[in-house]
């Protein structure tokens, strides 16, 4: 932790909507004219596509049914916190990016579904922002967490999770649905070992639930919508959060424990406005004084 060079990271699993906060994020760095050095999690994944097909086929020849992208053996969890001790130090470090498609591969020449090459961070940022599966990792090799001064999760109940799984890898990926269900299989103990224990080292934690059934998520034809959900939110430490503020603001909202709050699924992106930036601001306040 540094509160000269701060770090935040947004970890979540495939599909439980990190990219929503990773929104609200980008739109308090530009109103309050925050530099910030944007990391994806995929930058960090081990094997590229092609590579990745490979070691899952590898690992099942040998008896491992349960290799994939949640497995820090598939991952460079160790050169992910270096990179978090570096820039916690000196605002420095090195990332890459994964191309996920032809419009993000063009700029490169290459084809998506590679990485990048490797390249130093440009100096004077304000902040390191990470956004992917493993923000708040603990492994016997990596320690991830302990670097980061500002840790969200982002955490739908399951069913949800597999819902808004299916439906993006259906018709973004091409995937039956059958595909989709060997690979939840496939990651649910690495998923119960390494994705779920973050979520109790988090400062914040945003909890999706829907007002629908979602009792078997392989048939849903459609993702629960805003309107049919509430969002928990979950304080690790609530001292200093204004809970009477965050009710007048957010209508319709309740507390559920003295640490949680819980507001409609609508106001999702105004909550995390609410509670995020002065998060932020005091990041920006200790680096002005350090």
């Amino acid at each position: 932790m540094s509160a000269r060079h701060p770090i935040v990271a947004v970890t979540g699993s495939s599909g439980a909507g990190t990219s929503s906060v990773t929104r609200t994020f980008q739109h308090i760095f530009r109103r309050e004219q925050i530099s910030a050095t944007i990391v994806e999690g995929d930058a960090f994944h081990r094997y590229d596509r092609a590579e990745m097909k490979v070691a899952m086929a590898e690992a099942e020849s040998a008896g491992n049914q349960h290799f994939s992208h949640f497995s820090p053996e598939a991952n460079l969890l160790e050169e992910l916190e270096d990179l978090f001790r570096q820039y916690g130090e000196n605002g420095t470090g090195r990332i890459r990016a994964y191309l996920h498609n032809d419009e993000e591969a063009a700029p490169f020449g290459q084809p998506p579904g590679t990485f990048t090459p490797w390249w130093d961070i440009a100096a004077g940022s304000d902040l390191l922002y990470y956004e992917g599966l493993h923000g708040a990792a603990v492994t016997d090799k990596a320690d991830i967490a302990r670097h980061a001064d500002l840790v969200i999760g982002v955490v739908p109940i399951i069913n949800l999770e597999w819902i808004q799984k299916l439906h993006r890898d259906k018709s973004t990926r091409g995937y039956s649905s059958e595909d989709v269900v060997h690979t939840v299989l496939r990651r649910m103990p690495d998923y119960v070992s390494y994705i779920c224990p973050q979520f109790s080292r988090t400062h914040v934690n945003f909890q999706r639930v829907p007002t629908v059934d979602t009792s078997n998520p392989f048939i849903a034809r459609n993702i629960p919508s805003a309107d049919e959900s509430f969002v928990v939110i979950r304080f690790a430490n609530p001292k200093g959060i204004d809970f009477p503020y965050l009710l007048s603001m957010l209508h319709d909202s309740f507390m559920s424990r003295p640490n949680s709050i819980v507001v409609p699924g609508g106001k999702m992106e105004l909550a995390m406005q609410l509670i995020l930036t002065p998060f932020i601001l005091r990041l920006m306040e200790a680096r002005e004084r350090a």
